[in-house]
């Protein structure tokens, strides 16, 4: 690869950023986002997504961020990270991805190669994205500039899987594109790639990642509904039945996040455009998605068999973000938890060491709390497993209760003798 050509990266958030932090170690690297407040933190040395510290922020000595089109004009390179969420009706909101294309026509010249990374369903780089950037900029796909699609495999909070060590697939449009993108990825991923045929590909293989994990989970999280009527905890089960060497380690929880609960339904709503509809990925998600209401339920269960009055009465919600140890609060499902206890008038605290203040303020009307009052709490529920709520340990958080309270384990955190019940 050319060490000069420029390269920009579309969206700084938890996949753009750490892209463009390894690629500015190597090539001219552009971090492009319409948010002026984002940009403005990464120029002064701080990711408050926590994905990058200050010290690898300053090792991408040819990184430079910016807001403004004029900038990235002479790059060779364009890579989409920009999020690709679902709307209220759980349908794919492509609206970032087609602005974003959009843009791409007034500044994609003659030769460029334009690589998509957010998650999508298969056809959408082809027929959503391109034909948007053909339109803005006069220029044809494959006469004049050349496309490809690698999809993006961050996991946001993990410190051991970062965007060096992960394999990366990657495509492109034409055979020579196809080369050219896997080279590219190759000067940085130490872990090596996987070339698909197609764009089509790539992007079904990305979407089926986490609709597999997404599938898995619910069969757990029905697994723990149905024992949950027997009266069979449900994690000895699933330690007795991982004896077996080839059985699957997953345990049933929340679902939230911007991939694992999102994903499917780009899939499904694929596949229903074509006139078939998924039974076993909807099924799965309408699992999961339920999976809020089964904990509040069981935690206002649990709270009356112990005659503590539900109305007015206090519970500390331990956790919000969606996952442990990480600061992202999108699509998080304890949210659903929280309304659900809310509706029957109870008064409740929200801990999380992790989650900004401000933004959860913003994204969903909720208060946190900076730290949780002694001996006020009827009911504490501990729904993610950060280090922090770890460490306090069983007897702390009893010592945040009253003296008849009950404390529900959504995380598996504690041995089941010591709390009062666990999902």
């Amino acid at each position: 690869m050319d060490k000069q050509t420029q390269i920009c990266i579309i969206g700084q958030g938890y996949v753009g950023l750490p892209l463009a932090v390894e690629f500015g170690k190597h090539f001219p690297t552009v971090g492009f986002d319409i948010k002026e407040d984002r940009i403005k933190e990464l120029q002064n040395g701080v990711d408050t997504t926590l994905e990058c510290s200050p010290s690898e922020l300053a090792e991408s000595k040819q990184l430079s961020f910016t807001t403004q089109l004029d900038d990235i004009k002479d790059a060779k390179v364009y890579i989409i990270t920009v999020p690709t969420p679902i709307d209220q009706y759980k349908t794919p909101n492509l609206t970032p991805l087609i602005k974003a294309s959009e843009m791409l026509g007034n500044v994609v010249q003659k030769g460029d190669y334009v690589i998509y990374e957010s998650t999508v369903y298969p056809g959408a780089t082809e027929e959503d994205c391109i034909p948007l950037i053909e339109k803005g900029s006069g220029l044809k796909l494959n006469i004049d500039f050349f496309a490809g699609y690698s999809p993006e495999r961050i996991n946001p909070g993990d410190k051991e899987h970062r965007v060096t060590n992960i394999l990366k697939v990657t495509s492109g449009s034409t055979p020579e594109a196809a080369d050219f993108i896997d080279d590219l990825y190759k000067s940085i991923i130490t872990a090596g790639t996987h070339k698909a045929s197609s764009i089509r590909v790539a992007e079904a293989a990305k979407v089926i990642e986490n609709t597999q994990r997404d599938v898995n989970i619910a069969l757990v999280n029905e697994l723990s509904l149905i024992f949950d009527k027997m009266g069979i905890d449900t994690l000895e089960v699933l330690e007795a039945a991982g004896t077996k060497w080839n059985f699957l380690p997953f345990r049933p929880g929340l679902v939230g996040g911007h991939c694992i609960g999102v994903d499917p339904y780009y899939l499904t709503y694929k596949a229903q455009s074509l006139g078939y509809h998924p039974e076993i990925i909807l099924s799965g998600r309408r699992i999961n998605d339920g999976m809020s209401s089964h904990i509040a339920e069981k935690v206002l269960r649990l709270m009356t068999q112990k005659k503590i009055q539900v109305v007015d009465s206090n519970i500390l919600v331990m956790g919000l973000t969606f996952k442990e140890n990480c600061p992202d609060i999108r699509n998080t499902k304890v949210v659903d938890v929280i309304s659900e206890l809310a509706s029957y008038h109870t008064n409740i605290d929200i801990y999380d060491p992790w989650a900004d203040t401000e933004e959860v303020k913003q994204a969903y009307g909720l208060n946190l709390v900076e730290e949780p009052q002694a001996d006020h709490y009827d009911a504490a529920i501990v729904c993610v497993a950060h280090d922090q709520i770890k460490e306090m340990g069983i007897e702390a958080i009893k010592n945040l209760c009253k003296t008849d309270h009950i404390i529900f384990d959504v995380k598996y955190l504690f041995d089941k003798d010591i709390v009062d019940d666990r999902l």
